[in-house]
């Protein structure tokens, strides 16, 4: 048996979905499209460029040459449950939103972080780790040879979506009277390899975001793509932006010890680009890395792990791990058995 076609399930592709997660998941369907048939389906909207989920679900029946992908948050259980009987792996990105998983789905973690969690919370769950690809473009046109800076005429870049206000209230307007040219980017931008190029240093600082929705930092890739492109970076260290961001190697660590601390090092930084950047040999595996082809290599051994458990689970259940409750029951009732025990006359049965 060998999975034939993999299908990416996502509430819908138009703008108002628009965001990382669905860049990463249509990126992720394309690279896996050259190993296997891959398919993007929605199961919010309805487009005339791919099929919906509930369509399917009504024409087809379950097969085990077809394996659905489910990635979205807060979705996941309730497609998981729809999806009952079929091959279902979750695609995980941030963690945090609190459900468990049946046993027998593999996670495909982006990060460390994401797999950490559910090596905790699901340990007998096939747990695999598939960080997300950087796209050709950040590698082919991202200016990494600049070591001077001289040709950047933005000091520093902010992204004002999941930054804090420390960033945007405090270090910005800090930075501006010191005559630092600071661009605050908003909304959507086309072309954000040349917004990088034409930037000396990188702010990104979203702990305090991630932090009042209750969930993660996904993968954390613009840290990554403004690396790419020759930024300097200076970042927050929250969840998954440790898999990446070694600070004073790679990155360095934003809001710590001061705003005085923090404007000193934006201001070498911009004044000497080159000796802020992590080494060029470093710099250029971690790229390799997290490129396509690295990426490919471990979905198509992820897959076929999966095609070899799917051939066992027909013969044998998938393990599952007791829930929490049950384990902490069983610490109480030993940990009576212990004092009871100590009881005179009490017969020991240990």
């Amino acid at each position: 048996m060998a999975t034939r076609v993999v299908r990416f399930l996502v509430p819908g592709t138009s703008g108002r979905f628009r965001c990382g997660g669905l860049s990463v998941e249509l990126q992720t369907a394309r690279l896996v499209g050259t190993v296997c048939d891959s398919e993007i389906v929605t199961y919010r909207e309805r487009r005339d460029d791919c099929h919906h989920m509930a369509d399917l679900l009504s024409t087809e029946s379950a097969s085990e040459d077809v394996l659905w992908i489910v990635s979205w948050g807060f979705d996941v259980p309730q497609l998981i449950r729809r999806l009952r009987g079929h091959r279902v792996a979750y695609h995980a990105h941030s963690s945090g939103y609190g459900f468990d998983l049946p046993p027998g789905v593999p996670v495909l973690a982006v990060s460390r972080n994401t797999l950490g969690y559910w090596g905790d919370r699901a340990p007998r769950n096939p747990l695999f780790l598939v960080p997300n690809a950087l796209d050709p473009q950040w590698l082919e046109h991202g200016d990494r040879a600049d070591a001077s800076g001289r040709d950047r005429p933005i000091d520093v870049l902010v992204q004002a979506r999941k930054s804090s206000d420390y960033v945007l209230k405090q270090l910005v307007p800090a930075l501006r009277q010191r005559g630092v040219t600071v661009e605050v980017q908003n909304g959507w931008v086309e072309d954000l390899v040349s917004l990088f190029n034409r930037s000396k240093v990188y702010l990104y600082d979203s702990a305090e975001y991630w932090r009042v929705r209750g969930v993660t930092e996904g993968f954390g890739l613009p840290p990554l793509e403004a690396m790419a492109c020759g930024c300097v970076v200076f970042t927050s260290l929250n969840h998954a932006l440790a898999d990446h961001c070694d600070p004073g190697r790679s990155a360095h660590q934003i809001g710590c010890g001061s705003l005085a601390h923090d404007l000193h090092r934006i201001q070498a930084a911009i004044g000497e680009p080159s000796q802020w950047r992590p080494p060029a040999a470093e710099l250029g595996a971690l790229l390799h890395a997290n490129a396509e082809p690295r990426l490919l290599d471990r979905w198509r051994h992820v897959l076929l792990e999966l095609d070899q458990l799917q051939m066992q689970w027909n013969q044998d259940p998938p393990l599952s791990s007791p829930p929490t409750w049950r384990l902490r029951w069983g610490q109480i009732k030993q940990r009576a058995r212990r004092v009871v025990d100590r009881f005179p006359g009490w017969p020991n049965q240990a």
